[in-house]
Parts: C-alpha cells; structure tokens; sequence
C-alpha cells in the first residue's frame, strides 16, 4: 500500500513539474479591417485593374495571420474566384485584375487574420458573355 501511495504521489508530482514547465498560451487578437472599396457605389468592369482597401488604424499588435488573399462574393455564396493572394494585410490594400464574370452584384471577401466580407457592388461583365 505504502509502495502505490509513493507511486501515485511521484506521478502527481511529475505532472505538475510538466504542466507548470508548459509555455502560457500566446494570446491571439482577431482582426476584422472594414473594407473601404470597393463599396455600395463602386461598379467594376471585368478586365480592368482595381485597388481593394480596407481600413488598418484599429489593426491589433499582434495579429494571427497576416498573409491575405481576396475572393469574390456573390449573393451569400463565396465562389471560388480568386482576386489577389500571398499580400500583407497589415498594407491595407492591395490590387485586383477583374475576371470575366457575369454582370451582377458581388462583394469581396478578405481573409488572413479573420475572414469578411465589404458591401456590395456592381461588376459589369464582357459584353455577350
């Protein structure tokens, strides 16, 4: 009996040697940038050159993430359309090439510390497509 006390008492007491020695979890902040523009009077051509902004004065010290990449929104489905990709969100902006897609009403999403969406606008398509 006095042998499994000793036991119990040498396990009890490595354990906790173990988990005082474990680094303190790093607290993360999460971002969330306003997306400033494209906005809900911006209108895009596919083809054509546009610069994607997002608002940065409230970015935390430490952020999780900070390699973004922008997709295009359309309705409450994210699509597969990828605009811009491996930039530091911390810039607060970055440029996009517009894709020929159908003329219609879509928003852009930006990942990288967190994940959202900017208001919605129009982006008129190819003519004939």
């Amino acid at each position: 009996m006095k042998f499994m006390t000793a036991i119990v008492a040498l396990f009890v007491g490595i354990v906790s040697r173990v988990a005082t020695a474990a680094p303190a979890p790093v607290a993360r902040d999460i971002w969330d940038p306003t997306i400033l523009s494209p906005n809900a009077s911006t209108v895009w051509r596919s083809g054509e050159a546009y610069t994607v902004v997002w608002e940065t004065a409230d970015q935390p010290k430490q952020i999780t993430n900070p390699n973004g990449f922008i997709i295009l929104r359309s309705g409450d489905i994210e699509t597969p359309v990828l605009l811009a990709w491996d930039f530091d969100i911390r810039d607060g902006q970055t440029d996009v090439v517009v894709p020929n897609v159908l003329t219609g009403n879509y928003s852009v999403v930006l990942f990288g510390d967190s994940g959202n969406w900017g208001e919605t606008f129009e982006i008129i398509g190819p003519s004939g497509f």
